[in-house]
């Protein structure tokens, strides 16, 4: 793409006023965004208000700054790439969308976008022991699979969903609410430089574009557009996470749900989706089965055997999160004896310590 046609195709993205609807309005009469910009005032209001048309005859002033920084961009490295609506390489699935990106910059490999087969897992930034470790085994599962995960690049779930997809030997995609010059949040750099590497980073917003907030609900239709279905791992009633199940049902998108304690603020969610028809899972396999993909190791997976022996303590601390009151309690240790066995079950990976005191059994299948 030439300077001049990159420059109309970021004008039309930079002007106030012109969302995606408008923009394709617009491309739907005149053809191009060059085009666009050759328009008298009168034929431009027959497509969008006066307001939006006025708007439409300067040039935005950050125009020519926002260009230089996106060539250069572009040339620093081959993985650098943009694709604008009606490229060869746009993700088809996209198209299916109401409201699909004008423009997509993209870190990485092109082929992980058109990946047969994807999945997005998402969920709490803040999860219970057990969620961060069902993202992860889920997605090393469907990653085993040959499944492509899509998540958000988010603390917690997200970041899980992204180290298990990676831990599997499949492609993981990153779609980002800022632009592709920054790393958000810091702590996941080295994660995004693996995306990069094995699979994508991809956003719709401009480079520099910092991490505003409403930019991460809106980044979520990308995530479920992307995807043949999409797996909820863990969220509370009111989350972004909940915002990706429901646009991802309004694509007509399988929607999958991981059960939950009853006493977890971050299993409300996923049980509500659940009474609202999500398909509850409990395994990789019920996935790969429901989206009729072929899961290799069917024969052959078994739950696994636990890290430390099925013991009375074990039984007495159950699946939720358990106080060490309660738990000495239950079982009649002395403390002392408690603390010991809770530090063996620790350092053998089936228990892992809570905020606020809390202990928790970890599934391991």
């Amino acid at each position: 793409m030439g300077r001049d046609e990159l420059a109309a195709w970021l004008r039309l993205l930079l002007t106030p006023g012109v969302g995606n609807d408008t923009a394709r309005k617009l491309l739907a009469a005149f053809g191009s965004p060059q085009a666009v910009w050759t328009q008298n005032p009168s034929a431009l209001r027959a497509v969008t208000s006066p307001r939006i048309a006025e708007a439409l005859q300067n040039p935005p002033e950050e125009l020519d700054a926002a260009l230089d920084r996106l060539l250069a961009w572009l040339a620093e490295a081959d993985n650098h790439h943009l694709l604008v609506l009606g490229d060869p390489a746009y993700p088809p699935e996209l198209l299916q969308m109401a409201d699909p990106p004008l423009l997509l910059s993209v870190l990485g490999q092109l082929s992980a976008l058109i990946h047969p087969q994807k999945l997005a897992i998402v969920g709490s930034r803040n999860p219970t022991p057990q969620g961060q470790t069902n993202a992860r085994q889920f997605a090393r599962a469907l990653g085993e699979s040959g499944v492509c995960v899509v998540s958000g690049l988010a603390l917690g779930v997200d970041g899980a969903a992204h180290e298990g997809a990676l831990e599997g030997g499949a492609p993981t995609i990153a779609v980002v609410g800022t632009g592709l010059d920054r790393v958000y949040p810091k702590r996941h750099l080295a994660l995004a430089h693996r995306i990069a590497a094995h699979g994508a980073l991809v956003s719709e917003y401009p480079l520099g574009t910092p991490p505003l907030a409403p930019n991460f609900p809106r980044r979520n239709r990308i995530i479920a557009g992307l995807s043949q279905g999409t797996l909820v791992v863990e969220a509370a009633l009111q989350s972004g996470s909940l915002i990706t199940a429901r646009l991802a049902a309004e694509q007509g998108r399988e929607v999958f749900a991981i059960p939950g304690s009853i006493h977890a603020p971050q299993s409300r969610g996923c049980h509500a989706l659940i009474r609202q028809g999500a398909k509850l899972v409990e395994s990789a396999h019920d996935i790969l089965e429901d989206l009729r993909i072929p899961d290799p190791f069917a024969a052959t997976r078994t739950p696994r055997t636990p890290a430390a022996p099925e013991d009375d303590l074990l039984q007495a601390m159950g699946h939720d999160p358990v106080s060490l009151d309660a738990l000495q309690a239950r079982t009649g240790l002395d403390t002392a004896t408690l603390q010991a066995r809770l530090l063996e079950l620790e350092l053998d990976g089936v228990v892992s310590r809570m905020p606020g005191g809390l202990l928790q059994r970890l599934g391991q299948g």
